[in-house]
Order: C-alpha cells, then sequence, then structure tokens
C-alpha cells in the first residue's frame, strides 16, 4: 500500500504547524491506573470490546497521549473495525503527575517489558486465536524496538506484531537534528511542555537537579544532561543516546515488525535510516518520501489522517491467517 501525500505536506509534524486541518474521531476511552511495583502508577485508556477480537496496544510519542492525533486516529480505525485498542500512557503522560522523581525515557524497555507482559497475561497466551498486537510512535517507537531486540524470539510468545511510526532510531542524529534550521520549531514545542513538568518536580523534591540550569536550556541536548540522563541512571545525554538508541537492535528483531519512517522525518534524517543489512528478517523497512513526523495525510488538501492506521492494520491482519 503505498504512501502518497499531498504536495502541499511540509516536511515535520502536521499536528504542529496545523492542527487545525487534522479531522480526528472521537474515542470512548475507559481510563484504568496500574499500580507499579517502585510505588509510582501508569494510566492506560482501554478501547473495550469483545475479548475474541485482536488487541492493539499503543506507545505514544514524546509529550503524547490517547488524544495525540496519531492516536485518535489508529484507535479510530480499530474501533471501525471492530478490534480493541489500549493506550498506554507513559509516566506523567496522562494528566497527573507521576509520583516519583524518574518519568519516562527513549530507551525504557524494562516498563515496555512490565506493561506488555501484564496486558499478554490478560488477554490470554494464545497470540494465534485472540492476538496482541503494538503499535509504538517516534519515542515509544524507540523504546519498543528496542525492547524488541533485547527480547529476541521471546517475543514472540506475547506479540503477533509490532509496527513502528516515524521512530528516532539513532537518537544522536535526532537531536542534532532537532537543534538545526527550521526544527528549532520543533524544540521549542517539546521543551515548553518538558520543562513545565521539571519544574514541577523541582517543587516536589527540592535540588533534584539546577532550576537555573534548566530554565536556560534551548534544546533537547540540554534538557537531557540536566533531567533525562541524571534522573534515568545515565551519566550525561551521550550515554542516554548512545544505550537507548533501537538501530543496533533491529538485528536482533525476531516478532514480524514494520518499520515506517518517512524520508522527510525532520527527526530523523534519511541518510542513517537502516538498510535491510541492518536488520533481521523479521523486520519490514518502509520509507515513503513524504509524511513528515507522525504526519502521513492523505487525499486532497486538507488531508485525512487514514492512510496510517489502514496501513497498520492491513500489516497486522497479515500475520494471523
Amino acid at each position: 500500500m503505498p504512501y502518497v501525500a499531498p504536495t502541499w505536506l511540509p516536511g515535520g509534524n502536521a499536528q504542529t504547524i496545523y492542527p487545525y486541518l487534522l479531522p480526528v474521531p472521537p474515542v470512548a476511552y475507559r481510563r484504568e491506573r496500574w499500580e507499579l511495583d517502585d510505588g509510582d502508577f501508569i494510566d492506560i485508556d482501554w478501547l473495550d470490546g469483545t475479548a475474541d477480537t485482536p488487541l492493539v496496544v499503543l506507545f505514544h510519542g514524546l509529550e503524547g497521549s490517547s488524544c495525540s492525533h496519531y492516536v485518535l486516529s489508529i484507535m479510530g480505525a480499530l474501533r471501525d473495525r471492530g478490534w480493541r485498542g489500549a493506550v498506554v500512557h507513559f509516566r506523567g503522560c496522562s494528566g497527573s503527575p507521576n509520583r516519583l522523581p524518574r518519568a519516562y525515557h527513549a530507551g525504557d524497555s524494562a516498563e515496555i517489558d512490565w506493561i506488555l507482559r501484564r496486558i499478554s497475561d490478560q488477554n490470554g497466551k494464545d497470540s494465534s486465536s485472540v492476538p496482541l498486537y503494538v503499535v509504538g510512535v517516534s519515542l515509544g517507537g524507540n523504546a519498543l524496538l528496542k525492547w524488541l531486540g533485547e527480547q529476541g524470539d521471546q517475543a514472540c510468545r506475547i506479540l503477533a506484531g509490532a509496527v513502528a511510526v516515524s521512530v528516532p532510531l539513532d537518537l544522536a542524529a535526532a537531536g542534532q537534528a532537532l537543534d538545526a534550521g527550521f526544527n528549532r520549531l520543533y524544540t521549542r514545542h517539546f521543551l515548553d511542555t518538558l520543562k513545565l513538568k521539571a519544574l514541577e518536580k523541582i517543587v516536589r523534591f527540592p535540588g533534584l537537579f539546577d532550576a537555573t540550569a534548566l530554565a536556560a536550556c534551548t534544546s533537547i541536548y540540554q534538557f537531557d544532561n540536566i533531567v533525562t540522563a541524571p534522573l534515568h541512571g545515565f551519566r550525561n545525554t551521550d550515554e542516554y543516546w548512545s544505550q537507548s538508541s533501537s538501530k543496533p537492535w533491529l538485528r536482533h528483531v525476531q516478532v514480524p515488525t514494520l518499520v515506517i519512517n518517512a524520508r522527510n522525518d525532520p527527526f530523523m534524517p534519511a541518510s542513517v535510516l537502516p538498510a535491510y543489512a541492518d536488520v533481521s528478517s523479521a523486520v519490514t523497512l518502509e520509507f515513503p518520501e513524504q509524511g513528515g513526523h507522525a504526519g502521513f495525510l492523505n487525499s486532497p488538501f486538507p488531508g485525512r489522517l487514514t492512510w496510517l492506521p489502514e496501513r497498520i492494520i492491513s500489516f497486522f491482519r497479515n500475520q494471523v491467517g
């Protein structure tokens, strides 16, 4: 199913530039809070359905939620086909501050592991009769791909298929791209919410990090050096990005997995996208020329968010006979 973008679509996150152009279907969720072993919690928004239909788990991107445009388009398509869905909110992304100093990060495959195993237990172990699929977008896609590589064939006991969309597979390359030219628009967009959340943590945990340095930071690299890396056990941004990038793990993925990245994605330069020599035989690479970052608008102006959900569902349908 080739992707043909409208000629007016810029390289970038279409929601950021044209939020008023993206009609998205309303989705009725049921929220459930899960307590974590460390005393924290996560919130999951469920798209309910009959127990014998496929279940698709979705991990959102940086500062995303169940209301993000790409999430609503995917969940709406699942609903229309009678499938079930589960949108997992990373810590602090559901509208309620999480309880601990730590938050979430691009390489948190341990969190992905705990969540997917619990959902698998609830869903039933037989993925051939009641398949469990997973979608990861942007940061969530990176953490998912890292987990898939770490788990190898063990992940096949849990999942029938996976799709990763607009993934910053090489975090260092993505970070450099975000600090260049027009892409700084996206950096400012993300930093606005990231810094507000970090400042709120300082109020609850005085001395957690340098508030003056945080207020002055103007790049994702600086933010990760001040906040993300130390909060999650890394020496600095360079170590965090190096150890968390999913690209080296693609050789070890055994679950049938589709990786979709537009070549004009401002977060992931086309020059560092993987080739088939870099991935296992279970991985399908799909790199449309257009699509920006989790945009993939289809049809004439003003565009519709239909291509991506249809491509995801089509891939999943092909995994189970």
